[in-house]
């Protein structure tokens, strides 16, 4: 029978640690944490509100002034000449007329609001813009039906002064009233500090930011938008699919919560976002937290020595034994022998959960000590079985090569395959390591393709295309010439020619290895079977029909970098074939630890 001290050790840490702690850390952190999450909502949604009664002046200034230059006599006037194929000097004199209006106009609006009329050939009042059409503002209006677009540089304005700021702008078309017929825009600038300059009133917390965004999260004015790209797509998502014109969202992004502010504008798209983390709104309250925390850590040490003194038969051999647990944690069996405490009695609960853990160490040492080297044996016999795959099949097809070309008294060449052949072999039987650069790869795959051109003539092409960004990366050995010589064989078995394209090239972190023919190529069916099997090591180790040497490949890139590497197979029928090996270099140079590469 055990002799428990749980129920005194759990009056003691009830009434010493388990009480303030709550009340002092929770409840009033929590209290004022409420109200401010409160006050903040409020004063930001009022600042929102302002902003939005701002921006709708400036809005409705740039359209009044729109429609104003469209429907001016001049404005249609020098349409119709333009139209009409006029006189130069005629339509020039009616330009610097409607230059002296939008000058004018220019001045005498409080926004320091400046106007361009632009044709649809990119003629303008202040100059010919050749490139209108490829300008982002102009795609902006006429594909995504934008009359507002996003701040941007506009070269075509009236003075140097104005060009080399920031603007955002207003389009309408410019539309000949007579006949309703679109002749251009009419682009109406507004410096982007004037929304920027308001935007900026709007504080939230220390580090909190306030955009004013598109529905697709672009940013209307200049600058980068500095809160997370998933915190924006969250919000934007809930944004635009529900019918609140303004509230609060609450998001999650790395262990941070934000809060998001948002209000639909009422002019285009445009969507004012502030957002701010919690842990920046609430920093005066959790600085309060931590000093409550403080407190209770000095009620947590009282408690901590009355405990020891109450319990130290049970505190102190549960320290060396969270120690032990700590080794088993890492592996480290020999090292939580070390700190088991030992046992005096076994009269208590405590006493036998340290015999248990000494007796449960030892048989999880044993069992994993024999497990892994069962596997590592396993997994070296299936790696070495898959690499002797190869060579015999080889070696066999390329003494054919020779044999037929000795037949046709073909001395030259037969020196040739046997020169290809010793360097091939040189490369074959180097064991020292099952790694090499690729550049050591590609060379053994020259040597391989030299043969079969030797051998084939004019009735194979090989094109190699090497990324000189790969050459020194570091690969398994024979993955690329059992691929070609699969993709030959498959373009002979119904066609009289062969056509092999060999690439190597780095995708970001990614090293790509591809192997491409014209022949029969493969049926779906094959193709399924292929990707059904190519991942089971004993499949390929007991294959005896065709693909072998696909499976062979494919079994040790999967057996030496297990998860960093992927491969696709396409192909078409009686069009051909293309497997492409796909390592990932970030981890794809280590090799397993279940191989032996001596």
């Amino acid at each position: 029978m055990f002799f428990s001290l749980r129920n005194r050790l759990l009056l003691i840490f009830t009434c010493l640690l388990t009480i303030p702690f709550v009340i002092l850390s929770i409840i009033i952190p929590s209290f004022f944490t409420s109200v401010i999450r409160e006050q903040t909502q409020e004063l930001t949604i009022e600042m929102m509100d302002q902003f939005s009664l701002y921006v709708d002046s400036v809005t409705t200034q740039a359209e009044d002034l729109g429609k104003q230059v469209l429907v001016n006599q001049t404005t249609q006037e020098w349409i119709r000449l333009n139209r009409q194929g006029a006189d130069k000097e005629e339509i020039d004199s009616l330009m610097n007329q409607l230059k002296q209006g939008l000058s004018s106009i220019m001045i005498n609006n409080s926004n320091a609001m400046s106007i361009s009329v632009m044709l649809d050939d990119g003629t303008g009042t202040w100059g010919v813009h050749s490139s209108l059409h490829e300008t982002d503002w102009y795609q902006d209006f006429t594909q995504h039906n934008q009359d507002y677009v996003k701040s941007h540089l506009d070269p075509f304005q009236q003075s140097h002064e104005m060009q080399q700021k920031k603007i955002n702008s207003y389009i309408l078309p410019l539309i000949d009233t007579n006949t309703m017929i679109s002749a251009g825009v009419i682009k109406v600038n507004f410096p982007s500090a004037l929304l920027e300059t308001a935007l900026n009133k709007i504080t939230i917390g220390q580090n909190g930011h306030t955009y004013l965004l598109n529905q697709q999260g672009e940013n209307i004015l200049a600058g980068k938008v500095k809160t997370p790209n998933s915190i924006l797509k969250q919000s934007l998502k809930q944004i635009t699919t529900s019918d609140d014109q303004e509230g609060l969202i609450e998001a999650a992004y790395q262990k941070e919560k934000y809060l998001v502010f948002f209000q639909k504008l009422p002019v285009g798209d445009w969507i004012l976002m502030s957002a701010v983390t919690e842990s920046d709104l609430f920093a005066r309250a959790n600085h309060l937290q931590q000093n409550l925390l403080l407190t209770s850590a000095v009620l947590f040490f009282i408690t901590i020595v009355a405990s020891v003194i109450l319990s130290n038969n049970i505190t102190s051999p549960l320290g060396k034994l969270a120690k032990a647990l700590g080794f088993i944690k890492r592996g480290d069996f020999s090292g939580a022998k070390r700190f088991m405490p030992h046992i005096k009695s076994q009269n208590n609960e405590v006493d036998y959960l340290i015999n248990v853990t000494e007796h449960t160490i030892d048989q999880l040492q044993n069992l994993i000590e024999t497990e892994y080297e069962a596997n590592l044996r396993r997994k070296d016999a299936e790696y070495k079985a898959l690499l002797l795959q190869i060579n015999p099949h080889f070696l066999n097809n390329t003494l054919e090569i020779i044999g037929s070309l000795a037949l046709q008294e073909k001395n030259k060449e037969v020196m040739n395959v046997s020169v290809y052949l010793g360097k091939m072999l040189r490369y074959s039987l180097n064991t020292k390591s099952n790694i090499v650069p690729l550049g050591e790869e590609v060379n053994y795959i020259k040597s391989y393709t030299n043969i079969l051109k030797l051998r084939y003539e004019d009735m194979i092409t090989v094109q190699l295309d090497v990324d000189p960004d790969t050459i020194t990366i570091p690969v398994i050995k024979f993955i690329l010439q059992p691929l070609v010589e699969n993709a030959v064989k498959y373009s002979f078995s119904e066609k009289t020619y062969a056509d092999i394209f060999i690439k190597t090239e780095k995708i970001g972190s990614q090293i790509s290895l591809s192997v491409a023919d014209k022949g029969m190529g493969m049926s779906e069916e094959i193709i399924s079977n292929l990707l059904s099997q190519a991942d089971e090591t004993l499949n390929v180790l007991e294959s005896k029909g065709n693909s072998i040497g696909l499976r062979n490949v494919l079994g040790r890139l999967k057996l030496t970098y297990g998860n960093d590497f992927s491969y696709r197979i396409e192909s078409t029928k009686n069009e051909g074939t293309k497997i492409s090996l796909l390592i990932d270099m970030k981890r794809g140079d280590r090799q397993d630890e279940g191989v032996n590469h001596r």
